[in-house]
């Protein structure tokens, strides 16, 4: 399964803690992309796993029963209930695009907002829709990645299962987007087709290529020093060099205008990725 993000040599391989990535083992909570934009969308796993606390535990997915899926030694549903967490059956299923896919920026999340970070993460292949760029700013430096509808193709994505208390603390942390049913499907280790998946679709609308078309996300380094080579406008806001960029952008007023020009100049709609209607308000309606 393919992921769709390209790194260059400032972004981080893929692995999963005590597992082996490209290279051998890698540490999932080193880099956090609030703190190194370069490194966004974060160190993103290999495989499934559990995010428990500090560490990321590989997750056995078989089979159509989630219960039974195996992490730590023991089955899910046991794992799930040893730490008084929700179980499968009450989760959210949300398919995390850009760095909400990383354990290390899931945990910082939640941990700014009081929540536990014991969250089951699957990897999945998502039908009609990859990373694209969303054409805004955060406020940590980075250009963030947005979902764009891609008739035909196959991403491979992670899905989150989060309970009420999670979902409700990573709404918070999304204001630059909506939270909407997914229209695509999402398909996990061969089994039957989720439904209810979520999505965070952007509120800006997507940066777009030289074609007028969705750009994909790509590293970090090699996407603003893009945006400032098509951009007179930008290089006069935020110099000339990617690292001028993120030191400027912290400025509230210079990160203004830096989504602002993204949006009058670079543009597009990012297709249908969620659907029109209002997200339910209960995991049981979704399942």
């Amino acid at each position: 399964m393919s992921r769709p993000v390209v790194r260059s040599r400032d972004e981080p391989v893929t692995g999963r803690v005590g597992g082996v990535g490209h290279g051998g083992a890698v540490d999932l909570f080193a880099d956090d992309p609030m703190a190194r934009p370069f490194t966004y969308p974060g160190r993103v796993p290999a495989g499934s796993g559990v995010l428990m606390d500090d560490a990321y535990v590989p997750l056995r997915v078989e089979g159509g029963e989630q219960d039974r899926w195996r992490a730590d030694g023991v089955s899910l549903g046991a794992l799930l209930a040893r730490e008084g967490a929700e179980p499968m059956h009450g989760r959210h299923r949300v398919v995390a695009v850009g760095s909400n896919a990383a354990p290390g920026q899931l945990r910082a999340k939640f941990r700014d907002h009081g929540v536990r970070p014991l969250v089951p993460m699957t990897a999945a292949d998502v039908t009609g829709v990859v990373p694209g760029v969303s054409a805004h700013v955060s406020r940590w430096g980075y250009v963030p990645a947005a979902p764009i509808a891609a008739p035909g193709e196959t991403a491979g994505l992670f899905v989150l299962w989060l309970d009420e208390e999670q979902l409700a603390a990573l709404d918070l942390t999304e204001p630059n987007y909506v939270r909407r049913r997914l229209a695509a499907r999402v398909v996990v280790a061969a089994g039957a087709p989720l439904t209810g998946v979520f999505v965070y679709e952007g509120r800006h609308g997507c940066v777009a290529d030289g074609h007028g078309r969705p750009r994909r996300l790509t590293s970090q380094r090699a996407l603003v020093q893009s945006l400032l080579e098509a951009s007179p406008s930008l290089r006069h806001v935020c110099g000339n060099t990617p690292e001028d960029f993120v030191a400027n952008v912290r400025d509230d007023t210079v990160r203004a205008e830096v989504s602002r020009i993204l949006q009058a100049e670079h543009r597009t709609g990012a297709g249908r990725v969620g659907l029109r209607e209002r997200h339910p308000d209960s995991p049981s309606s979704h399942r």
